[in-house]
């Protein structure tokens, strides 16, 4: 059912600041929650169903996933938020890669393909991945503000002009990596399905990760700038302009950070990404960066700080990014039986070559990827195995890249390689905390399905040219210009011809024993 068909007449809920295009506030107005729930409620059995994408195959589109029922939440609530799917697709055409890979359409979650995403230490701004949970509001930068309250002892109003004043606020920037926690996640999908919410557990690949130049303000300043905190104050929650929708009910989004946390200067109130202006799809006209924590934390679009003395009552924080243990699943899951993922766990991927790759070689083959440790650790240490993980190789430290204490590092390696046919090469990290990566998918899997930081695991066919037998098939397939791959397309060419046969099967000793 197209979203159109169940959109009601007339805006039943108006923007709620002028310049401020695509926002309605929420947490404000309890009795405008229970409306949106009432007409969603209206709207229910209308609503489409959840798409199957465990059980079956990955559609081959690009969007993969569509979101359908994402757009009829929006189209339910009236014009105001009918047409923020559109728009938002409109910002992803506009600020993205062409050929980025979109996993999903509305909300929008997007990585880029395998081999550029590797090309560069600091991930230039349309490569970098995008995981959105609502539309792209469009908020002009002279209207912006956001607000500092609760337990505080000034509550405030800042604008981004005083933000950027530095005789009040001192400017600095960072090198941080941002990792969604649903990076890898189709290698638990293929092995140990889970929850099927398309946009809570989109099928990532490798990609759900991206390395940039953040400049803004130390958040510690800001609530310096704000007389500090009341004693209580434990946590800062942040609250976006995106809307959200969760099991029939509508909020912002909204999650929090300890306050442990901002008095180290790792979370970072950002206006610019690689020394530009913050696209708008990535939270203009200002964002959350915590460093070293789930991407989920560095909220977009960024309207009010609120010191609590507890983490976050929203349903992002609270109901969502769990991590559960083996034996729980649909059967008997709550909120409370999973732990909150905030640091993210050391791990690693293999972005070249991919898994099902023919690779011709002469005793090495190239393998690169990323390494990446959170909660200000970093890698130390990459190692590569050719045989499933009985042998590896260190990558050499004049092949990876330099060490940041809240970033990623990117790595090459020339694995030595004997074996031909069928091989499985895995990756793994150690931090300098000495962690490492669990050696299978099962040690991670979660019914959520986040993160994926076993070893990384792809299978290449190997093809050595320095074996006589291959270099001469390789030498018969170029003359009769025919192609290696796909592998599995049979040769319509006799092997060898009798004479040959027989000598070769004579010289071993014939097909059968004596009697």
């Amino acid at each position: 059912m197209a979203s159109a068909d169940i959109c009601p007449p007339g805006p039943y809920f108006p923007e709620e600041i002028k310049g401020w295009h695509g926002y309605i506030e929420w947490e404000d107005y309890p009795e405008k929650r229970a409306e949106a729930a009432r007409i969603l409620g209206l709207h229910h059995d209308q609503f489409a169903h959840p798409p199957e994408f465990q059980l079956e195959p990955l559609p081959k589109t690009n969007p993969v996933l569509e979101g359908v029922r994402w757009k009829q939440y929006h189209a339910a609530l009236g014009e105001t938020l009918k047409h923020i799917p559109k728009e938002s697709w409109d910002t992803v055409m506009k600020e993205k890669a062409a050929d980025m890979n979109h996993v999903l359409d509305f909300p929008y979650n997007g990585e880029p393909p395998k081999a550029r995403l590797i090309e560069h230490v600091i991930t230039p701004n349309e490569l970098h991945f995008v995981r959105n949970h609502g539309g792209i509001p469009r908020i002009d930068e002279d209207a912006y503000f956001f607000d500092v309250g609760r337990l505080v002892n000034n509550p405030k109003r800042i604008t981004l002009k005083d933000l950027k004043n530095e005789d009040i606020f001192p400017r600095q920037s960072n090198i941080v990596t941002i990792q969604c926690s649903g990076t890898r996640r189709i290698e638990q999908i293929a092995l140990y399905p889970g929850d099927g919410d398309e946009l809570i557990n989109a099928p990532w690949a490798e990609g759900a990760i991206g390395t940039a130049k953040w400049t803004g303000v130390s958040l510690k300043k800001v609530i310096k700038y704000c007389g500090g905190l009341k004693p209580e104050a434990q946590h800062l929650e942040f609250v976006g302009a995106d809307t959200y929708f969760k099991k029939g009910q509508v909020s912002n989004y909204s999650v929090s950070v300890p306050w442990r946390k901002v008095k180290l200067n790792e979370v970072l109130l950002a206006w610019e990404m690689n020394d530009k202006p913050l696209p708008r799809i990535h939270g203009f006209p200002l964002r959350v960066v915590a460093f070293g924590f789930i991407g989920a934390r560095s909220c977009k679009w960024l309207t009010k700080i609120n010191a609590l003395a507890e983490p976050s009552m929203g349903v992002v924080q609270r109901k969502e990014y769990l991590y559960y243990n083996h034996q729980i699943g649909k059967h008997n899951t709550l909120y409370s039986s999973g732990f909150s993922i905030q640091d993210m766990p050391v791990s690693s991927a293999i972005m070249a070559p991919i898994d099902k790759d023919v690779i011709v070689h002469d005793g090495k083959i190239t393998v690169k990827g990323w390494a990446y440790s959170g909660g200000g650790r970093w890698p130390q240490r990459v190692e590569v195995s050719p045989d499933g993980g009985s042998n590896w190789y260190e990558v050499p430290w004049q092949q990876i890249s330099k060490k940041y204490y809240h970033a990623w590092r990117l790595w090459t390696i020339e694995v030595p390689c004997d074996a031909e046919g069928w091989l499985g090469f895995v990756c793994r990290c150690w931090d300098n905390s000495l962690n490492t990566q669990p050696t299978f998918v099962r040690s991670a899997w979660n019914w959520d399905l986040h993160v994926t930081s076993s070893c990384h695991r792809i299978y290449v066919y190997s093809v050595n040219r320095t074996k006589p037998q291959t270099a001469k098939r390789l030498k018969q397939l170029t003359e009769k210009g025919i192609s290696l791959v796909p592998i599995t397309l049979p040769l319509e060419f006799n092997l060898e011809d009798d004479d040959t046969y027989l000598d070769a099967v004579r010289a071993q000793g014939g097909r059968d024993p004596e009697e």
